[in-house]
């Protein structure tokens, strides 16, 4: 084989990796409603559990890869430090939020969320980062748009659920645009801002005898410590496709996300998936195909999510 032609394998065999990465990495947090059910905990000592193991974790992944030196630098910086805590702000929501969905049968209202979260993208562009987008992608959010109200005026309200995991994830992705640090590094120091609070919270449910952890089945109680590694490998997957793969084929990828949670809130925990819904969804669902068709001609689509 011809130098040229080995590294057109070598660039094939990256491109695979990295597809496989990005579909593990979203097939992750596609399935997450899977592992929230199964855990069954109150959602707040869900989230408490989320941050304390996945701040233990991240921290001992840091010290491994000798990483102390950048986590010192994003916490001595105060720009920094202040566009992370916006961002842990914006992600304690987000998070918070998506659990309690999960929790009180909202799977579909979630996954609603995040297929409207590109389109969220896009408007924060305009008006916080003055950005001017192209006719077809204009039209796209316009598309989405009619869907969103079309189930406001259905329901009689807007989907509240929907709307703020979309923008508390689209913030979110601004703000982490915005900061020099990498992903790993980035939530490392987003869950150690939350983990005194987090951990508080544990305590004081330990000590009023309500502490999940430690007092049912050791399944549920590993399933609890599983959090970390939960909010840590799609995160890593994640990071490895992006180093990969085009972000015109990660943003295609990301849709694998929302259209799981859909299918398992439909066919494995029976939410319906109404006539009003089918109609929103297909609006939005037309929107993302306009504004995925124009990102692939471009080769430059909005950036992508991390759940």
């Amino acid at each position: 084989m011809t130098p040229k032609g080995g590294a057109r394998s070598a660039t094939r065999s990256e491109h695979t990796l990295g597809l496989l990465l990005g579909l593990g990495a979203y097939g992750c947090w596609g399935l997450f409603p899977i592992y929230i059910k199964s855990v069954a905990v109150p959602p707040v000592e869900m989230l408490a559990h989320r941050v304390v193991w996945a701040f233990l974790l991240l921290l001992g992944l840091s010290a491994y890869q000798g990483r102390w030196g950048e986590l010192r630098g994003a916490l001595r910086g105060r720009r920094t430090a202040a566009l992370l805590a916006a961002s842990t702000v914006m992600i304690t929501i987000n998070w918070m939020v998506y659990i309690w969905a999960v929790a009180s049968g909202r799977i579909l209202e979630g996954s609603l969320g995040y297929f409207i979260n590109p389109l969220v993208n896009v408007i924060l562009g305009v008006l916080v980062l003055k950005e001017r987008p192209a006719r077809p992608v204009v039209a796209a959010v316009l598309v989405a748009a009619a869907g969103v109200g079309w189930l406001t005026f259905q329901v009689g309200h807007p989907p509240w659920i929907s709307l703020t995991l979309a923008l508390s994830f689209g913030l979110y992705g601004l703000l982490r645009k915005v900061v020099s640090v990498g992903a790993v590094i980035g939530l490392t120091v987003e869950t150690a801002l939350l983990a005194p609070p987090a951990l508080g919270y544990l305590l004081w449910l330990k000590a009023a005898g309500s502490l999940s952890f430690l007092s049912g089945s050791a399944g549920r109680d590993a399933l609890l410590v599983l959090a970390g590694p939960i909010t840590a490998l799609p995160l890593l997957l994640f990071a490895g496709a992006a180093r990969r793969l085009r972000l015109s084929t990660l943003g295609l990828v990301q849709y694998l996300s929302p259209t799981l949670q859909l299918l398992v809130g439909v066919w494995l925990y029976g939410e319906p998936f109404t006539p009003a819904r089918a109609v929103a969804f297909t609006f939005i669902w037309a929107g993302l195909a306009i504004f995925a068709v124009y990102s692939l001609r471009r080769g430059r689509p909005e950036p992508v999510t991390e759940g």
